[in-house]
């Protein structure tokens, strides 16, 4: 075994995620329907078309591929150009605005408005915008309109999660998954339109989550009444939900520490003003790390633990590896400390012997807690968004969107 393949900032580790990073691209390429939207993708990457086609997949494609024209991978933008078609047709609600959550295998309308949703609607089309696609700029001011009418609450600092189709009534849910994604699609948007607005927004998501979370041992509580009071019961009889799960979700500390971690440094120009939210962030992983890593006797990042940090399901998702691979990577540059370096190697092993899929693509999405592939909650290989930005980030500018960071060549 080559140690050095798993180091960070060594010529065979960037080697290895380069050749990664190109298979996944390769894997994706069939996604595309006949109207551009996102199939679901089998375990070898061919279209799964009984399944439902999600916006927030059409979404992610647009940024993969993207991202994928700016490393010169061959056919990239056609790839986000038959996206942002979906995304202005197909998946689009003419009646009454929006995005519908998705089209089931008949092209009929799944139904409501989901916040999760449209906060990838900005996200994809910001970076369509950086591969020059036609209508990318127009789907990005309309993606822009529809979220501060119906999600952004400028009062709360938060957004709401779902309303009903017609956007007549509007859920009592709140919820931290949702905001996330508008966190990272809010700083995509401030980097591409150079438009402060939704910075200062993503800070202020931020500023809640982090006194959330510090009075919890870092542990974020995911679910919360229309008043922002956090549920910590909420769906505990249906643990293993994959969007809405019990408990604490260690993959998403990860995700919110590197996302803090960007903010910050995007947010700051002194040091001292961004070192509260770094030494957030910092306790964010320690806490995601210690409950979820290697938490039953063998390697991984559980899907969930109690308040308490035991696991309640075992189940390891592989876009937990590819968080916890990019807040390593990233809190080691930011810091200098070896610790993160270690972790990253640890992290790499793991992808390298057990989430690689070396004879078909890909990274297996969901493994038991022996490290067996299953598909109780993700079956198949739907999704290239972590999984190839985790061959990224690692080496880019942290203070920017990857997007951006990859077209500029922002790498360090």
């Amino acid at each position: 075994m080559n140690a050095k393949k798993y180091e960070i900032g060594t010529a065979e580790n960037r080697a290895f995620l380069k050749e990664i990073c190109m298979r996944l691209l390769e894997f994706g390429r069939r996604f595309p329907a006949p109207g551009g939207s996102a199939y679901y993708l089998n375990e070898d990457g061919t279209p799964w078309k009984e399944k439902n086609r999600e916006v927030y997949e059409t979404c992610r494609m647009a940024h993969v591929y993207a991202i994928g024209e700016f490393l010169g991978f061959k056919g990239g933008k056609e790839l986000v150009e038959a996206a942002i078609r979906a995304l202005r047709g197909e998946m689009k609600d003419k009646e009454n605005g929006g995005w519908y959550a998705g089209l089931d295998a008949e092209d009929i309308p799944l139904s409501g408005k989901l916040c999760y949703a449209h906060a990838f609607v900005i996200l994809g089309a910001s970076s369509a915008v950086l591969a020059g696609v036609d209508g990318a700029k127009e789907l990005l001011g309309e993606a822009i309109e529809v979220y501060d009418r119906y999600f952004w609450n400028e009062a709360e600092g938060l957004s709401c999660d779902t309303w009903n189709t017609e956007f007549t009534v509007r859920d009592d849910y709140r919820g931290l998954n949702a905001n996330m994604h508008t966190v990272e699609a809010f700083l995509a948007a401030a980097d591409v339109l150079e438009d402060e607005t939704y910075r200062v927004r993503a800070g202020r998501i931020i500023k809640s989550v982090v006194s959330w979370a510090e009075k919890n041992c870092w542990r974020i509580p995911e679910h919360y009444t229309k008043e922002w009071v956090p549920d910590l019961d909420c769906n505990r009889e249906r643990p293993d939900d994959p969007f809405k799960p019990y408990g604490a979700t260690p993959g998403h500390g990860l995700e919110w520490s590197r996302l803090i971690t960007q903010w910050a440094l995007s947010a700051h120009e002194e040091k001292e003003a961004a070192a509260p939210y770094i030494e957030a962030a910092k306790n964010l992983y320690h806490r995601a790390i210690a409950d979820g890593w290697n938490a039953d006797g063998a390697p991984g990042v559980v899907y969930t633990t109690d308040w308490d940090g035991k696991p309640v399901v075992h189940d390891r998702m592989h876009w937990t590896l590819a968080e916890a691979i990019n807040t390593a990577a990233v809190l080691y540059r930011v810091t200098g400390d070896e610790r993160y370096g270690a972790d990253y190697a640890e992290f790499m092993k793991y992808l390298d012997e057990t989430v690689l899929d070396h004879e078909n693509g890909s990274w297996f999405h969901q493994l038991d807690r022996e490290n067996h592939v299953a598909g109780t909650v993700w079956p198949g290989k739907p999704d290239l968004y972590h999984a190839l930005q985790a061959c990224l980030i690692p080496y880019y500018a942290p203070e920017f969107s990857i997007a951006l960071a990859v077209k500029r060549k922002q790498e360090r």
